[in-house]
Parts: structure tokens; sequence; C-alpha cells
């Protein structure tokens, strides 16, 4: 993560270098401490005194009227990483050939940090021969890039050369970092099975898969090599292995398959299946008496159940007090369980919040107040973090 990690943000000149100064906001609310360099050309677009209230550092513009001997290489030392945003077709072009005639191309130069290139330009520039030789050069040297998107670009044209949003910028920047996942392998599962009656109707029920998700979105920017096997047809962070399943048998085949630390278990699971599908739909006109159920596989179990057992997680929606939950956690014997209960305001399927409590295995608890599920899934990672280091 970038909490205390020391991050240089190079401003160049486009029109983009606005959105960097809610880049440089982004960091700073992430914990790093940052500093800024600035090209002559990116002063026209945005003032210096900008970053400086953002940061409490007024930036660097120049390899020689400033306040340090060396700034180039002193900056270049300092930084545990550089993004460059707006990365401008020029400046790809001076780095790529090792020109160094300004201070953010001599720093590019000198710094042996991981690099973040975050490019802007017209969609022309963009395609040009040169810019895609240049960029080629550069991952080949190892930096990384985000971006860019399409969208609208200055003068009204529209086409691929906008500057990737500064939440893409840091999501980037927590992966090339990392976090305590490094080096650690987790599961999500999400969204509701659909255990099918015929080729039209199914049985399932309202799990939108939105926290799932989130887990998933939140464990890759700290560092894990996350696996999520989901019903739900959400995006998810392209760092993520992502496995689409429909049923439960499917689920517990994706599961099986998948070996990790971690698992958290967030779909909601059809806990009954038709003994028997219909091959072609049921025409209402015939009627239908009743459908023979059988129970779906426990998938939550088969994971307990591994040996070695990985750190497992459940999740209990439920229409009533914590109780059922406290209980479920026992018999599941889960390392935590996380209990909402889904008739509460906010708290419902396909909300975008949620109140959660964390139960942990002697029975205790830990009451969420109402969040949005990205900051859910923060705090359970936490909370996950902190129990597994004290396991060992």
């Amino acid at each position: 993560m970038l909490q205390g990690r020391r991050v240089l943000l190079c401003v160049t000149g486009g029109v983009a270098a606005y959105k960097s100064a809610h880049l440089a906001r982004r960091l700073v609310e992430s914990g790093a401490s940052v500093r800024v360099e600035m090209t002559e050309s990116a002063l026209e677009f945005v003032g210096a005194q900008t970053f400086a209230a953002i940061t409490g550092e007024h930036p660097f513009t120049s390899l020689f009227d400033e306040s340090l001997v060396s700034p180039h290489t002193e900056l270049a030392r300092w930084a545990d990483l550089v993004i460059v945003a707006p990365a401008t077709g020029a400046t790809l072009g001076r780095i790529a050939n090792g020109i160094s005639e300004d201070l953010v191309s001599a720093t590019l130069i000198a710094t042996t940090a991981p690099v973040l290139l975050a490019p802007a330009m017209h969609t022309e520039m963009w395609e040009h021969p040169a810019i895609v030789r240049n960029l080629e050069t550069l991952r080949g040297f190892g930096y990384h890039t985000v971006g860019p998107e399409r969208g609208a670009l200055a003068g009204g044209d529209i086409g691929v050369g906008r500057v990737a949003e500064p939440e893409e910028i840091v999501a980037a920047a927590n992966d090339i970092l990392g976090g305590e996942g490094r080096g650690k392998s987790l599961l999500v599962t999400a969204g509701g099975t659909r255990e099918p009656v015929d080729p039209v109707r199914f049985l399932g029920n309202r799990s939108s898969g939105k926290m799932g998700h989130a887990i998933a979105d939140a464990a890759v920017r700290r560092g894990y090599d996350v696996t999520l096997v989901t019903t739900a047809d959400l995006t998810v962070h392209p760092a993520a292995k992502v496995v689409r399943v429909e049923t439960a048998e499917e689920m517990l085949g994706a599961v099986s398959g998948a070996e990790t630390d971690i698992a958290i278990m967030t779909a909601a699971v059809a806990d009954f299946r038709p003994v028997t599908p219909a091959d072609s739909k049921i025409p209402r006109a015939d009627g239908l008496s009743s459908i023979e159920l059988a129970e779906t596989p426990d998938i939550l179990a088969s994971v307990v159940a591994r040996s070695p057992r990985p750190f497992t997680v459940g999740f209990a929606a439920e229409t009533g007090d914590i109780g059922r939950a406290v209980e479920k956690a026992r018999r599941k014997d889960v390392d935590l369980m996380v209990y909402n209960d889904v008739t509460e305001p906010g708290s419902g399927f396909g909300a975008e919040t949620n109140r959660v409590v964390i139960i942990g295995p002697d029975g205790s608890t830990e009451e969420l107040p109402l969040l949005a599920k990205t900051e859910v899934a923060e705090r359970l990672l936490d909370r996950i973090a902190v129990a597994v280091a004290e396991r060992g």
C-alpha cells in the first residue's frame, strides 16, 4: 500500500495536468509522502502553488534554481515510486532515448525506483509509430503504464488518449508497491448461484456480487494473487484471475481447483436445486404442481475441510438478529464470519453500501457502521491481515 511510501509525481505539459492536482490529493489521502516535479510546459497549464498547497512542499521545476544541490539525483534516490502524469509524447521520447534535458527526464533517467507512466495525448499522436516504439522501449526497461482511455480530448475531439483517472493511477501505484498480500494467494467467491428449473427459469437469490468484487479489487491492490469465482457480470481489476460460473456445482468445481492461502466466501449459494431440470421450457398451460429439490454442495465446508486449511472467512446474509450468524460461525468452524441484515436500509442486495458485523472464532463481534462496500472490503482485509500475522 502507499501508506508511508515516498512518491514523486512528475507533471508534464499537457492539458491533462489539471487532473494531476486531484491525483496528488489522492496520493496524500492514501498516506504517501508526495513531492512534485513540473516541467516548464506543465506550468502553462497548472500553477505550482496548487501542488504546494496539496502536498505541503513547493514543487521542483528546474535542474538549477532549486534548494537541492542536485535535485534530479536527490529526488531520484528519495522516491519509492515515480509517477509521470500526464506523460506527454515529448517526455516519452526523451526518456526512451536517454535525453535528460529537463528536471523530469533527468530524474527518470537517474532513478532506480519503479516508474509508472500515465500517457495523455491526441489519438493521432498515440498511434504514431514513434510513440508506439518509444513505449515498447520503456516497457522493455521495466516501466509500468496505466491508460490512456477513450474519451473527450483537447479541442473537443473524441478518441483514445485521455489520461487515466486519478483513482486508476493510485490503484496501479498500489499494485506496483504492493502490500501485505505479496506472495500470498486469495480466493473470493461472489454473486448468487442460479439453479436451472428449465432453460429459461432458475432458483436463485438477489445477491449482486458487489461485495465480493469490491473485496477482490481491494485484495489485488494489496498485492495478493487473487482468484475471483463469480456469477456476477461486473467489472473487476484486470490483475485478478476471474472464473465465471452459474450453478453451485460449477462454483464448487472452480473453488476446488484453486489453491489458496486465504478464502473469502461472499457468494450467496442456493441451498437447493431442482433434481431434474427440464430440457425445454415448461409451458405455463401445462402447470407445475411441484419441483423436487436436492441440497446443493456446501462450498464453504469444503474449503474448511482442506488440509492444509486456508484462513477462511464466511458471509451470513440474514433477515434477523445476529444470533443465527454467531451459531453459523461456530458450526462452520470458520476463522471469521461476516454478518449483515439484508432487510436493513442501505445494507441489502444490490446496494452500494453495507453494514456488517465481523464475528471472531470465539464469538466476539466487531460492528462496523454503514459504509461503502469498497470501504467494508478494506476494513475486512485489515482484520484478516492482523489475524493472519498473529497466526504466523
